[in-house]
């Protein structure tokens, strides 16, 4: 009679089993002299930078992404979450508010060095908690193959345009989120409220990411969207028939969102830390980020006759725009409002 051992080939798969996720889960965490940087800007853009400064420093970089459609919100949410035990060291952030927030969370470290210097004052925090670059505005894009060409945004307050045809970002999120909270410091939460809920009862389409505004517009899905200008000029080197529309909030002012980025308290390498960003914060990496198909505009001082053409019209738009550090109470307000809206 044979023995029955088949008990005793389960307890040596479980075993195993066991092992194996311990060696993966050693595997996948990070050297231990590894920078962590938590990055929301667009992959596509940042991950060459951040191998360039690896290759340069040779200061191992492990970066965590995030998703187009909760893009900053997701990381902040998750670095509030890790405040007691951070597990980053330095955020990127795509826009500024968020970042706000997390210095009022007590998330974030100080550090003003040359980089932080060379920033415009409304474009970085006060007491030195963050830092923006590389900015972007925010633009109707418009598909001039589908839809006669505008000169006005019709989304705006004063149009009773059809909006069925027409799309938005979430605005829970993002750059969308800092556009929404420029509508909300200037016409007050009730009025925007009325706002925004007329343009979703004339069929204004919210969507996830202005990727995706970008994309249904260029397609000719909808005629005219919300979206920034590194989408907008993703889509016209790729041949769409798109025109754009530089936003202006009720007051005038141009919104321009720039990146920012923040070191994390408790970070236990600080000295690395600051080495990225001021990288980031560099003359070079606002060029070259201003060179790419992104468009992005550099605020700090550059040598301005070699950007492109659109990068010096975009930057002389940039300069009236509002200012961010006036939002943050705005920031805070509209979002637990939009979190009742859209977050069940």
């Amino acid at each position: 009679m044979r023995s029955n051992n088949r008990p005793w080939l389960a307890i040596i798969s479980a075993v195993v089993a066991i092992v194996a996720l311990s060696i993966l889960s050693w595997l996948s965490q990070p050297p231990e002299d590894a920078l962590v940087v938590y990055c929301s800007h667009d992959s596509i853009y940042s991950e060459v930078i951040l191998r360039d400064f690896e290759r340069r420093t040779g200061i191992q970089v492990v970066i965590r992404f995030d998703t187009e459609a909760t893009k900053s919100l997701g990381l902040v949410n998750l670095l509030i979450a890790e405040k007691d035990g951070p597990q980053c060291d330095v955020f990127w952030n795509n826009e500024v508010l968020g970042t706000m927030r997390l210095k009022n969370e007590g998330v974030l470290a100080p550090y003003a060095g040359a980089g932080y210097r060379r920033i415009p004052d409304s474009f970085k925090d006060p007491e030195s908690y963050w830092t923006g670059f590389a900015a972007r505005l925010r633009v109707g894009i418009m598909n001039t193959a589908t839809a006669i060409p505008l000169q006005t945004d019709p989304i705006s307050e004063e149009s009773d345009a059809d909006l069925s045809d027409m799309a938005i970002a979430k605005p829970l999120y993002g750059t969308s989120l800092t556009h929404y909270s420029a509508l909300w410091h200037e016409l007050g939460g009730e009025r925007l409220k009325d706002w925004h809920n007329d343009r979703i009862k004339r069929g204004l389409l919210v969507v996830n990411g202005n990727a995706v505004v970008k994309n249904l517009t260029a397609e000719g899905q909808c005629n005219y969207g919300w979206t920034d200008t590194d989408d907008y000029y993703l889509a016209l080197d790729d041949a769409r028939t798109v025109d754009l529309i530089p936003l202006r909030t009720p007051s005038g002012k141009t919104i321009c969102i720039p990146n920012s980025v923040a070191m994390i308290r408790g970070t236990t390498r600080p000295e690395a830390a600051k080495r990225l960003i001021e990288f980031l914060l560099s003359e070079e990496t606002e060029s070259r980020l201003a060179k790419s198909r992104s468009r992005q505009i550099p605020l700090g001082p550059v040598q301005r006759d070699e950007l492109p053409e659109e990068v010096r019209w975009l930057a002389t738009l940039a300069e009236d725009a509002v200012d961010l550090n006036l939002l943050h109470q705005a920031h805070d307000e509209c979002r637990a409002w939009l979190e009742t809206v859209y977050i069940d």
